[in-house]
């Protein structure tokens, strides 16, 4: 058991690690970061592997560390929506992942699910600081723009899902 905690921990400080380093590789075009979505990766991986609950630490803690240490993405209300976003997906990708067994379905209901929390989340920070934030801000942000980045986590994720999982290195498998 002991073991078996300290393993999972290390494994979230790891994948807090891939979500503050991976958004590098898009530094320098800041679109790209938010069409290839370097920061979900890791946390989606993470609900898979660990579980819901610490994959929903793992989610929340990454984009405001990353604002806090490199200053992007910007705090408020960038990084505390992403927070509350990354932070669903951790805890959708386990509990969905450990009920159905299911890795295509786990992560696109995930994946759907965190968009709506970052909508909701997002429509509450942007009403707070008199800015718009509709319908055609939500959908250009969540599903148009970021395209790319979900179709390559559509493609990427379950691939190393399932060697994980044939290799017998995933947690209840």
């Amino acid at each position: 058991m002991a073991r078996e905690s300290t393993r999972n921990l290390v494994l979230a400080a790891f994948f807090v690690a891939l979500g503050l380093l991976m958004p590098f590789f898009t530094a320098q075009v800041p679109a790209l970061g938010a069409r290839f979505l370097p920061m979900h990766l890791p946390v989606l991986l993470g609900g898979f592997i660990l579980g819901g609950p610490l994959a929903l630490v793992v989610g929340l803690i990454t984009p405001l560390l990353r604002s806090f240490l490199f200053g992007m993405p910007p705090m408020f209300p960038t990084a505390v929506a992403m927070a509350f976003e990354l932070a669903a997906y951790g805890l959708l990708t386990g509990v969905l992942y450990q009920r159905t067994r299911q890795v295509f379905l786990a992560l696109i209901l995930a994946m759907l699910g965190g968009r709506l929390v970052w909508g909701v989340v997002s429509l509450v920070l942007y009403g707070l600081t008199g800015s718009a934030f509709g319908w055609q801000v939500f959908t250009a942000s969540a599903f148009i723009n970021p395209l790319p980045g979900i179709i390559f986590q559509i493609v990427f994720i379950p691939v190393v899902v399932m060697a994980l999982r044939r290799a017998g290195l995933l947690k209840n498998d």
